[in-house]
Parts: structure tokens; C-alpha cells; sequence
């Protein structure tokens, strides 16, 4: 007994050290969706740009590059699996750093921030799709949620960074973007080290390496799994939009409809600004944007602890009720005129409420909805509705605050997360504690 014990904890080591270093990809991403917050005014003012190409090409090009790599992801996951697609992320993000911090003009800039897109949409498919595919379903909300963990973690070091460059003059927005350089090549090294996805691996027909790495992680019942998982690759003819499947598919429109209609990413990508709307100097800006990076990163490790024991729908319904709250409050300190730290606190209770529901839940979501044929289709999708949503919302967020104003924007998202909070308590499945296959059954029954 004493000796299965061991083997297990072992076995679960490994998988825990895979899905860390998928997790980089995570890292990756906050860091870069986060890392032109802090060059946002500078860089408006180096090229004199209006309200609406700063918004929509300087700032926005990153986020269009998420929709394409979003909407193409799916392919290279697909057709060349998992690793080998989470490697060719590592190299986007790689040129996107160390382009973004050499150009010169606007034009070149947004060409270098939509290659580190491309990067972003596409993670946000690979990375989730293998870590729910190497992981034990007791435990598959955790380690899906290292890759939220580890976004996190990027948002919290890219602002910290922000803040530690932002007095080095006039060129401080090349350090800020230059940064990521050095994660994105220690990604690129040791994303190499881990196996490709066996359950991809059965449905590429190596079924005899699909075998070896189920050994390593000493998964029981494998030829009953490898025949349930080839029942899945004989359906060739199904897709997202079939019957079967339409349960799963508004699922995942749905959560990623809400997750940015919180308004979620023009906090993070106008932090500063928005502080700086509030009344609070520049530097002081830059540290209570630290702060909202420091919120995340605690109220998402409670996030991880809690999605497996009370579950993914609950955590979304605590979320949307803290959404509501918060960004209600946020409309009424720029409504009313409230002064000092109001706006920062209830920005930070904002992020708190992401960080513990939708933050934690939404990539593990939408990894486990539909079944192992389907599974790379059904995140592309999801991503997809996400990043346009993303790139669309914080585009405007500028123009924006200059004619409706903050407390107007901020109470239009308060509205939409009431939609969020019925749909949740009506309509959203639960998935702890189920096997992929089951989910997928689950759902397709329904």
C-alpha cells in the first residue's frame, strides 16, 4: 500500500511539472496583454495619435492578433498536436517582445503587438487542451487553472515591472516591452522537455506512445480508455454545430460573452489611466496597479483551492454577485465624485471577484465541454468570441471615457453582469469531479 502511495505521488509530480511548464504559456500571455499598460500614454504621446487609432491600432493590434490566433489556433492543435504548437507560441511571443521594443513608428509597432497576439489566442486553445488532457479528473481544476495562475502571475510581474521602468526616461516603454524576452526563451527551452498529449496522440493513430506516456504517469484501464477515445476519431463527420454538441457550444459562446462584457480587460489594459481619471497622481497610478495585480494573484490561489471541492458553478455565482457589487460601486465614485482611494478599493473588490470566479473558472470551462475530436474546435471557438470581444471593448475604452465618461461606462458592465449571474444560476452544468468523456456524454444527452 505504502509503495502505491509513493508511485502516485510521483506520477502526480510529473504532471505537475508538465502542466507547470505548459502553465508558461500563461505567464506569457499576461505578461504581454498587461506589459502596454504601462507604455499606453507614452506611447499616444511619442506619435501624437488621436483617441481612436491609439485605442484601435497602437493599443488594439495585440488584441486583434488574439482573434486571429484564436480563430486559426485550432488547426495547428489539431493537425500538428499540442506541444508542437505550444512551441511555435514560445517563438511568436519571443520576435512579438523583442520586436515591439526596437521599432520606431506606430505602424511597425502594431505589426510586432499583433504577432504576440497570435501567440496569446492560440495559448489560450493549446495550453488548456493538454493540461485537461494529461490531468486526473479529481484534479483537472487545478492544474487547468495553473494556466489562470500563471496568467495572473504575468499581469502581477508585467505591472510590477511597469513601475520599477516607468522613470527611465523617454525610452522606458522599450525596457517594459523588451522584458518579456527573457521568459518567452526560457518558455521556448523547456516547453521541448515535456511528451505530447496522449489522448491527441491515440487520435493521431500513435497509440504505442500514447501507451508509454499513460505508463509514466501510471494511468490505469488504458485500452478501455483508447477505445472510448477511438469511438470519438470514427465520428468525422460531427462538428461544434451539431446537435448533439449545441448545449456545449452555448456554453462556451456564453462564458466568454460574460468574461468580457465585466469589462475585466479595460481594467487591466487602462489601469493606470483609469486611477489617473480617479484623481491619483502618475506614480501612484502605477503602484495601485500593482496592487490589482497582487488582488489577482491572491484571490485566484483561492480560486484553485476551492474549484474542486465547491465546484465551477459556484464559484462563478460568488463572482458575479462580487461583479455587481463592485462595479457598481466603481460607477458611483465617478457618478458622485467620490475622492481618494474609493475608485482603488472597489476596483481591487472587482478584481477579487474575477480573480475567484471567472478568472479561475473559464479556461477550465471551456477545456472540458466537448469531447477529445472536438475538443481543439469547441476552445477555438470560445477563444475566439472571447478575444473579439477583448480587442472591440477596450478599443473603445478610450473614446469612451472622453464622452460618456467612466461612471457610465463602469455602470453599463455592472448591467451586463446581471445577465451573467441569471445565466449562471439557470443554465451554466457542472462539471467537478467528471471525466472529460462523461462531460461530453453529459451534454450531448441534454
Amino acid at each position: 500500500m505504502a509503495i502505491l502511495v509513493i508511485l502516485s505521488k510521483a506520477n502526480m509530480n510529473k504532471v505537475f511539472m508538465w502542466a507547470l511548464v505548459v502553465a508558461l504559456a500563461g505567464f506569457l500571455f499576461g505578461f504581454d496583454t498587461i506589459v502596454i499598460s504601462g507604455a499606453d500614454k507614452s506611447l499616444q504621446e511619442l506619435w501624437n495619435s488621436s483617441e481612436l487609432f491609439h485605442g484601435s491600432v497602437v493599443m488594439g493590434m495585440a488584441l486583434w492578433g488574439t482573434v486571429a490566433g484564436a480563430l486559426l489556433g485550432g488547426y495547428p492543435t489539431n493537425r500538428l498536436g499540442r506541444k508542437k504548437t505550444l512551441i511555435g507560441i514560445g517563438f511568436l511571443y519571443l520576435v512579438s517582445a523583442i520586436g515591439s521594443a526596437l521599432v520606431s513608428d506606430p505602424y511597425s509597432f502594431a505589426f510586432f503587438r499583433f504577432i504576440g497576439g497570435l501567440g496569446v489566442g492560440a495559448s489560450t486553445i493549446a495550453a488548456p487542451a493538454y493540461l485537461s488532457e494529461i490531468a486526473p479528473a479529481d484534479r483537472r481544476g487545478r492544474l487547468v487553472a495553473m494556466y489562470q495562475l500563471s496568467i495572473v502571475l504575468g499581469i502581477l510581474v508585467a505591472f510590477l515591472s511597469n513601475f520599477l521602468l516607468s522613470g527611465l526616461g523617454e525610452n522606458a516603454w522599450r525596457y517594459m516591452l523588451g522584458a518579456e524576452a527573457i521568459p518567452a526563451l526560457i518558455y521556448c527551452l523547456l516547453i521541448l522537455l515535456i511528451p505530447r498529449s496522449p489522448r491527441w496522440l491515440v487520435l493521431s493513430g500513435k497509440e504505442m506512445e500514447a501507451k508509454e506516456v499513460w505508463s509514466k504517469l501510471g494511468v490505469v484501464g488504458v485500452d478501455n480508455r483508447m477505445v472510448k477515445l477511438k469511438e470519438g476519431k470514427n465520428k468525422a463527420s460531427e462538428t461544434i454545430f451539431s446537435p448533439a454538441y449545441r448545449p456545449a457550444l452555448m456554453a462556451v459562446i456564453l462564458i466568454a460573452f460574460f468574461n468580457q462584457f465585466s469589462g475585466i480587460n479595460a481594467v487591466m489594459y487602462y489601469g493606470p489611466r483609469i486611477f489617473e481619471e480617479a484623481g491619483l497622481a502618475e506614480k501612484s497610478a502605477f503602484l495601485s496597479s500593482v496592487g490589482i495585480g497582487v488582488t489577482n494573484l491572491i484571490f485566484t490561489l483561492l480560486g484553485m483551492a476551492l474549484i474542486d471541492r465547491v465546484g465551477r458553478k459556484t464559484l462563478m455565482v460568488i463572482g458575479s454577485v462580487g461583479y455587481i457589487v463592485s462595479l457598481s460601486l466603481v460607477a458611483l465614485s465617478f457618478l458622485l465624485g467620490w475622492s481618494g482611494l474609493a475608485v482603488p478599493l472597489f476596483l481591487f473588490l472587482f478584481i477579487a471577484s474575477h480573480a475567484v470566479g471567472q478568472g479561475t473558472v473559464i479556461w477550465v470551462f471551456i477545456a472540458e465541454l466537448f469531447p477529445n475530436h472536438l475538443r481543439a474546435s469547441g476552445q477555438a471557438m470560445g477563444s475566439t468570441v472571447h478575444w473579439i470581444l477583448a480587442a472591440f471593448i477596450p478599443s473603445l475604452i478610450p473614446v469612451g471615457m472622453a464622452t460618456i465618461g467612466a461612471g457610465s461606462v463602469f455602470a453599463l458592465f455592472a448591467i451586463m453582469m446581471v445577465g451573467q449571474w441569471m445565466w449562471v444560476s439557470r443554465s451554466m452544468p457542472e462539471t467537478k469531479g467528471k471525466s472529460l468523456e462523461e462531460i461530453s456524454a453529459e451534454l450531448a444527452h441534454k
